[in-house]
């Protein structure tokens, strides 16, 4: 996939399919999140939104939040179904990681605990579970605080 994916900010006009994309595929799905949900998240001018392209074709999207308790937050980090196992998500993920290690020391991400591949992939990238939230987003699941981190957000 290297060469081929180009990640730039959001362009108000890709919002709609960028959330169509979401809603339509798991974990957003299972959790209920359509584009009631998703709409506000991706045009919320206080994260940063992203839209990864390959060639004219929408690969993935990704959402940051770096105000607030858990600065460095990955939001939303999804691969479009078609382009999963292609390491569009990866790349996401990188460039997330780089934005946010430029100005902070931890990257914190949720997964639900039902989505067990995101799970095992973000533990390949070297994330580790540091918490669980029960029946945070829906009842009957948990959402799992990850964290990757280059220390404590107050070392020199």
């Amino acid at each position: 996939m290297k060469g081929n994916l180009e990640i730039r900010p959001l362009a108000p006009e890709e919002v709609d399919a960028c959330a169509a994309l979401l809603a339509s595929s798991d974990p957003w799905l299972t959790l209920g999140r359509g584009l009631r949900h998703l709409l506000p998240v991706l045009k919320d001018p206080h994260r940063e939104r992203f839209a990864a392209w390959e060639g004219k074709g929408l690969a993935g999207v990704l959402v940051l939040n770096l105000h607030g308790a858990f600065v460095g937050y990955v939001q939303i980090l999804a691969a479009a179904p078609s382009f999963r196992g292609r390491g569009v998500g990866r790349e996401l993920l990188r460039f997330a990681e780089a934005r946010i290690f430029r100005e902070h020391r931890n990257v914190f991400l949720c997964v639900s605990d039902f989505n067990t591949r995101a799970r095992a992939f973000y533990e390949r990238e070297g994330y580790a579970c540091v918490g669980e939230i029960p029946d945070y987003v829906v009842a009957g699941h948990s959402e799992l605080l990850m964290r990757k981190t280059r220390g404590p957000m107050d070392a020199s």
